[in-house]
């Protein structure tokens, strides 16, 4: 049985390293979490983009890596036991993933439901590529988030076994950036809503926004208020591709869930069991 946390104890659940698009170990990452005071810190590499979405693998760990990428992870965690750290993966959907899912995220503890691609293996694009923005100019940002919801809600229903949804709001990506929607989302959030509720999943409070010119978490404040309302628990990580930003801003981001209503948050254990931390 893991030691219980104390409230408001330092927890990042989403946090990347150079074997997909970060930059540290998992020793530089560990090293910056008990920095920060952290507690209990997930990996939560990208993981199982076809050929056709990632054709260099430079986003993800690949299959051929995953052994390397699991010694690596564990060579850290034996490094540092004054860390829980939990080995997860943070796995994009889109159609027809789950096959690779299953087979390539076996012996994860933790994994991360995210959307980044919009349309088909084949036939589709990245929604948060600042040097390839060609479906926001031409399907306009309105239709971008249309599509987004729809495609984040069938992540939702997913048979995978997401523990969390990241960022759910991953389209505000560029709102400061000439992209804002000028349609309101609320009817589109309602449904993300719902289909969070009615599927069980918790969904994440990230640090990320602000880091990435959103001005904000994700999800935005409206969307997290009606999470809330609804009940959906929430996860809190950072997101951090570098050493630097693990565990970033985490604090702050209790204090804000707190603000909205939140009164806990939930903790995945090494032992497998998840802990509802109160908030302080």
């Amino acid at each position: 049985m893991a030691r219980p946390l104390d409230p408001g104890s330092i927890v990042d659940t989403h946090t990347h390293t150079h074997f997909s698009d970060g930059v540290g170990t998992f020793d530089q990452n560990a090293a910056a979490a008990l920095a920060a005071g952290c507690r209990v810190l997930v990996s939560t590499d990208h993981l199982t983009l076809p050929r056709v979405m990632d054709p260099e693998g430079a986003v993800q760990v690949v299959e051929s890596q995953l052994a390397e990428h699991r010694a690596a992870w564990e060579a850290a965690r034996d490094a540092h036991p004054e860390l829980e750290m939990i080995y997860g993966f943070e796995c994009d959907w889109y159609p027809g993933c789950e096959p690779n899912v299953e087979r390539w995220a076996s012996g994860a503890q933790v994994l991360l439901g995210s959307v980044h691609w919009l349309g088909e293996q084949d036939d589709g694009a990245w929604i948060d590529d600042p040097t390839d923005q060609r479906i926001w100019r031409e399907l306009g940002p309105d239709e971008v988030w249309r599509r987004y919801a729809r495609t984040w809600c069938r992540a939702c229903e997913s048979p995978l076994p997401f523990a969390t949804m990241a960022h759910p709001d991953l389209a505000m990506r560029f709102v400061n950036a000439g992209f804002a929607p000028t349609i309101d989302l609320a009817p589109l959030w309602d449904e993300m809503v719902a289909c969070a509720h009615d599927t069980g999943r918790r969904v994440e409070l990230s640090t990320a926004g602000w880091r990435k010119g959103v001005g904000d978490y994700y999800p935005a404040r409206g969307l997290l208020e009606r999470f809330c309302a609804a009940g959906v628990p929430i996860t809190v990580g950072s997101d951090g591709h570098v050493p630097a930003d693990i565990c970033d801003g985490i604090s702050g981001a209790y204090a804000h869930a707190w603000e909205v209503g939140y009164r806990a948050v939930e903790v995945p254990r090494a032992d497998g069991s998840w802990e509802s931390m109160p908030l302080r």
